[in-house]
């Protein structure tokens, strides 16, 4: 049997993790790098909120916009939106078929600020 308050803070744990090398990473000019990982920290904190929803494992999925309908949770279609605009960087950061000029630094500090929010509100949800 699947022990699902480990699971949950297992995600939790790691998105923050994840979140202090996104923040590194983007201030050191690791655009790319850095928004991969900004991807990966809202990934994981859904899925800390899917297992609270479901008590079940999280799917192996990547899509933001599908792991937020299934963690059950009610978004603002603003911060719908982010999570859409988002899911570029976790393809981009796996198949290089797909690569388009990164954002600028500035572009990336707005996407951080933006992600920021919703990562934060989303760690309130837990």
């Amino acid at each position: 049997m699947v022990d699902i308050a480990k699971q949950i803070v297992f995600w939790r744990d790691s998105a923050k993790e994840d979140w202090a090398v996104a923040r590194q990473l983007v201030d050191n000019g690791r655009i790319r790098h850095g928004l991969f990982f900004a991807h990966l920290t809202i990934e994981k904190i859904l899925k800390a909120l899917i297992c609270k929803h479901s008590q079940d494992l999280a799917p192996r999925i990547h899509n933001l916009s599908r792991l937020s309908e299934l963690a059950g949770i009610a978004m603002v279609s603003e911060d719908v939106d982010v999570l859409a605009e988002m899911n570029v960087f976790h393809i981009e950061g796996r198949y290089p078929e797909s690569l388009s000029p990164p954002p600028t630094k500035e572009e990336a500090l707005r996407y951080m600020t933006r992600a920021e929010k919703i990562y934060q509100w989303l760690m309130n949800q837990l």
